[in-house]
C-alpha cells in the first residue's frame, strides 16, 4: 500500500487468503520484514492477519475510514465506532484483551481519512505523516490520514412540462398557459346561460348575465322581455328606486345553495 492515497473503506481480520473478502489486501509483514501475524506463540500454527480495502462499500453514499483506534477490553466502544469485521476459520479466535474498531463516515461529511496503514515492531518508530494508534500482540499499528474531497453529485434530470419548457429565453414560440384546473360542470336544473338571449347593457356588446357562474332558474324566464318588444324611445323609459330593484329582482339563490351542499 505504499504511496496509496485513496482513503480506506474497509478493515478487516482473516486467517488467510481463502478467506480473505473481496477487494481487500492482506497485511501480511511489517515494515522490517516480520511476519504480522497476530497470534504468536510457540509452535503456533494458526494465522491472524490485518486486511484493509479502498472500494466503496455502498452504491449511494461512498464511506470510508475516518479513525481507527485500539481498545482495551473494558473499554466501551465510542459512538460511531464498530468492531471490524473476522473472516477466520472457526477455530481461531480473536483476541480479546485489545480490540480493533474503526469509524466509518460519509465521504461528504469529513475532511480527512485514513488512506494507508502500516505494521512495525512494537519499538520501531516511523515519522511523519504516519500517526501510531497503539500496540498489539508486539506489533504497533500506524496509519496515515489524507485530505478527501466529497465528490460533486451528478444531478438527476427532471422532468420540464411543457408550460414550463415554453418560458425558456431561447424559444420563440410564446409560452402556452398551463392549467390544472377541471371543467366547471354545468348545473342539471334549468337550461344553461348560453341559451338565454344575449341583452346589450352597453356599447361593448356585454351581456347582463355574463360571468354568472350558475343557472338561472326557469320560474324567472318570464320576467326576462324579449328585444323584439324593446321600445327605442326612451321617453318611456322609468327610472326606478332601490326599493323597486329589490323587489323586482329579489332572489334568494335557495337552489343554488342546495345543490352546493349535496
Amino acid at each position: 500500500m505504499e504511496g496509496n492515497s485513496k482513503p480506506l473503506t474497509g478493515l478487516a481480520w482473516t486467517s488467510g487468503q481463502s478467506l480473505c473478502p473481496k477487494g481487500h489486501n492482506i497485511i501480511v509483514a511489517t515494515v522490517e520484514g516480520a511476519s504480522a501475524n497476530f497470534l504468536k506463540g510457540f509452535n503456533q500454527k494458526s494465522a491472524l492477519y490485518l486486511t484493509c480495502t479502498t472500494e466503496s462499500t455502498s452504491e449511494n453514499i461512498e464511506q470510508v475510514i475516518a479513525d481507527v483506534m485500539i481498545l482495551n477490553e473494558k473499554s466501551p466502544l465510542p459512538v460511531g465506532y464498530a468492531f471490524i469485521g473476522e473472516y477466520i476459520d472457526p477455530k481461531i479466535t480473536v483476541p480479546k484483551k485489545k480490540r480493533f474498531c474503526m469509524k466509518l463516515t460519509p465521504i461528504h461529511t469529513t475532511e480527512s481519512a485514513i488512506a494507508d496503514l502500516k505494521l512495525t515492531v512494537k519499538n520501531k518508530s516511523l515519522g511523519a505523516p504516519y500517526t501510531r494508534l497503539g500496540e498489539m500482540s508486539g506489533l504497533a499499528l500506524w496509519c496515515k490520514k489524507v485530505p478527501v474531497t466529497a465528490p460533486k453529485p451528478t444531478p438527476k434530470p427532471r422532468n420540464i412540462t411543457t408550460g414550463v419548457r415554453g418560458l425558456s429565453l431561447d424559444n420563440e414560440n410564446p409560452a402556452q398557459p398551463v392549467t390544472n384546473q377541471a371543467p366547471v360542470p354545468k348545473l342539471s336544473r334549468g337550461p344553461s346561460i348560453t341559451e338565454h338571449p344575449t341583452y346589450e347593457s352597453n356599447v361593448y356588446g356585454i351581456s347582463a348575465v355574463d360571468g354568472i357562474p350558475f343557472t338561472i332558474h326557469p320560474m324567472f324566464d318570464s320576467i326576462i322581455v324579449e328585444p323584439s318588444i324593446i321600445s327605442p324611445s326612451f321617453h318611456d323609459l322609468r327610472i326606478k328606486t332601490l326599493a323597486d330593484i329589490e323587489n323586482e329582482y329579489n332572489y334568494g339563490f335557495v337552489v343554488e345553495r342546495t345543490a352546493c351542499t349535496r
